[in-house]
């Protein structure tokens, strides 16, 4: 006797169960686009989940399930913006060959600075000027830190004995505190003089791609791409990543003020 299989048991409740999963995924992407462009149009504290429920013309209940506030929602997209520079942090660092500290350097500046300008948006959420009354829970810490470990990791790799900028004199007592704590964290042993190097060095890429990303470089360097060039350059030449890289006072090089 021949005819349709039947299916029972739990084969019966997973076919439901894998749809409602695809319509659930398919909502929050959906979700996340429209958010994503009301976030370009009128920044983070002009997110409405009512506004992106009614522009996908679901009631507002059909979202609260998943985002009840709009904080929920913000939550979920400054997680994603850290994990999508983390990617491409890790992915492009990755590349390069771990001997070459000199390309994993430049790579991880790079890759910084191509997400930003590709997500100007999305880097200014979590890079920019904080929302008013939002406070980022917990979840968001491990995202955020992505990209610092990456940078750490480099660090880690680095002869302390090469660096060509060091401090005269002992690093305060407070700041080796810190240092611990944070090499105790992530479980590496770095050198105190690599370390301070390395943090000045990530908090000035950040500062240099947010101040052409927000007009600070406007009528002065604009494209940003030599200025950007130079700050790797020096940075590689500070951390003694590669001799070649060191800076010769070039013949007509000075500039007239």
């Amino acid at each position: 006797m021949t005819g349709t299989p039947c299916h029972n048991g739990p084969m019966n409740a997973a076919e439901p169960q894998g749809v409602r999963a695809s319509a659930r995924a398919e909502l929050l992407r959906e979700v996340g686009l429209v958010a994503r462009a009301h976030l370009a149009e009128s920044g983070a504290a002009g997110l409405s989940v009512r506004a992106i429920a009614r522009e996908l013309g679901l009631a507002s209940s059909a979202l609260y399930r998943y985002y009840p506030s709009r904080d929920a929602l913000l939550t979920r997209l400054i997680i994603e913006a850290y994990d999508e520079l983390g990617d491409a942090v890790e992915t492009h660092e990755a590349t390069v060959d771990r001997a070459d500290l000199d390309g994993r350097y430049a790579a991880i500046c790079h890759a910084v600075r191509d997400w930003a300008r590709a997500h100007p948006h999305e880097y200014a959420l979590i890079y920019g000027s904080p929302v008013p009354g939002y406070a980022a829970p917990d979840d968001t810490i491990d995202p955020a830190v992505r990209v610092a470990q990456v940078f750490l990791r480099l660090a880690a790799d680095i002869d302390p004995a090469g660096l060509v900028l060091r401090v005269d004199g002992p690093i305060d007592s407070v700041l080796l505190d810190q240092f611990s704590a944070l090499t105790a964290e992530m479980d590496l042993d770095l050198d105190a003089d690599v370390l301070a190097l390395g943090v000045t060095l990530w908090a000035q890429l950040f500062g240099i791609v947010s101040f052409e990303l927000f007009g600070t470089f406007n009528n002065t360097f604009e494209p940003a791409d030599a200025i950007f060039e130079h700050h790797i350059r020096l940075g590689a030449t500070a951390l003694g990543l590669d001799e070649n890289l060191l800076l010769q006072p070039a013949e007509g090089a000075a500039v007239d003020v």
